[in-house]
């Protein structure tokens, strides 16, 4: 049965949301993380989504922190050394891997800030918590020391036969 669809297209989702035909995104788009169902992440992630430059910074982390990333590397390297884009010992290459090394380093960087930030958002909302729980246990302790009065009250009135 032919297919509608070019071979190098992007078939629409399904109604399960599963896609058909994919190839080529799912070569080059890495899968998507579910989205967090922390209310203090989703807030995070909505204020870092807010720049341009987090997007573009978390886009590139993304997909450099792939094994997409690593099968083109090899195909780009395997590339250029068959079809002898240059010669043996491949100095643009090798500059130009370099450059990468350097851009790559600083987004490596860069996605440990975005981790830190998260877990600071995790830690405050969970210390936000705690703090909540203390003051609920004590008024919990509070109620359940006036119940205990009542009930010696109770007690003490039933003994007396009142």
């Amino acid at each position: 049965m032919p297919s509608d669809h070019p071979p190098d297209a992007v078939a629409e989702p399904t109604h399960n949301g599963s896609s058909a035909h994919k190839p080529v995104r799912r070569f080059l788009v890495p899968n998507e993380l579910p989205q967090p169902i922390n209310p203090a992440l989703l807030k995070h992630a909505e204020e870092r989504a807010a720049a341009r430059q987090n997007r573009v910074a978390d886009a590139i982390t993304t997909f450099a922190g792939s094994m997409h990333f690593v099968y083109l590397h090899i195909v780009w390297f395997g590339c250029w050394i068959g079809f002898g884009v240059e010669s043996y010992p491949f100095g643009l290459l090798t500059m130009i891997v370099s450059l990468e090394a350097i851009f790559l380093s600083t987004f490596v960087m860069i996605s440990q800030n975005r981790a830190d930030a998260k877990r600071q958002v995790i830690a405050d909302q969970q210390w936000t918590t705690v703090k909540e729980e203390d003051k609920q246990n004590v008024e919990l302790l509070d109620l359940s020391r006036q119940i205990l009065a009542l009930t010696k009250e109770v007690r003490s009135l039933a003994g007396r036969g009142i």
